[in-house]
């Protein structure tokens, strides 16, 4: 299989949402978000980001179909709840470019994709000028939960290869509805942070 990235912007990005969408929903039901996602919230979700100045999709392509995506945007155009934990802190949010979600099928993991989201987002980020650092977060679920996978190993070490440091100050929270339960409930999300 051969897989291209791209930076999307404008109408590109715009015309990737719906594939953008259903990547989100299926990625994010492996743990550890476990998220039992609608459609109709993820297209609506990720139209108030698009909109925002200097967002950006890079896309991962296998032909015309899109098998991956990488998000991100200047923090001021994200929902407000990303920017709570960075004000509180007493962190400039307009020196600060968000990096939402990377998903990517299953099948195209190892590959070197999830690198080249970060290093396109970060480039993008130089472009657009202004940045000081990018961030983005991650759902802590206990070492103990009973979904988690045998012989999971999580995403810290290629984050810190990337970079990224958890900031300890910077802990924010979620809610969703976890597969298999009736109630959304509330997630801590640790930020992480690298110096552009």
């Amino acid at each position: 299989m051969t897989v291209a990235t791209a930076p999307l912007t404008g109408a590109a990005l715009k015309a990737a949402l719906p594939a953008l969408a259903r990547l989100r929903m299926e990625v994010f039901r492996e743990w550890p978000y476990l998220y039992d996602g609608s459609y109709t919230y993820e297209r609506d979700y990720i139209a108030n980001f698009s909109v925002a100045d200097g967002a950006i999709v890079v896309a991962a392509r296998d032909g015309d179909r899109i098998v991956g995506a990488a998000t991100a945007a200047p923090m001021g155009g994200h929902a407000d709840e990303f920017a709570a934990p960075f004000l509180a802190a007493g962190h400039d949010i307009t020196k600060i470019f968000y990096l939402g979600e990377s998903v990517l099928l299953r099948a195209y993991r190892g590959r070197g994709l999830g690198v080249a989201f970060f290093e396109a987002r970060e480039a993008h980020a130089r472009t657009l000028g202004g940045f000081e650092h990018a961030a983005f977060c991650a759902v802590v679920r206990p070492a103990t939960h009973p979904l988690r996978p045998e012989g999971y190993v999580p995403l810290d070490g290629f984050w810190r290869k990337r970079g990224y440091q958890p900031v300890p100050e910077l802990v924010g929270s979620f809610s969703w509805l976890d597969i298999g339960e009736a109630q959304e409930t509330t997630k801590p999300m640790q930020y992480w942070m690298k110096a552009l």
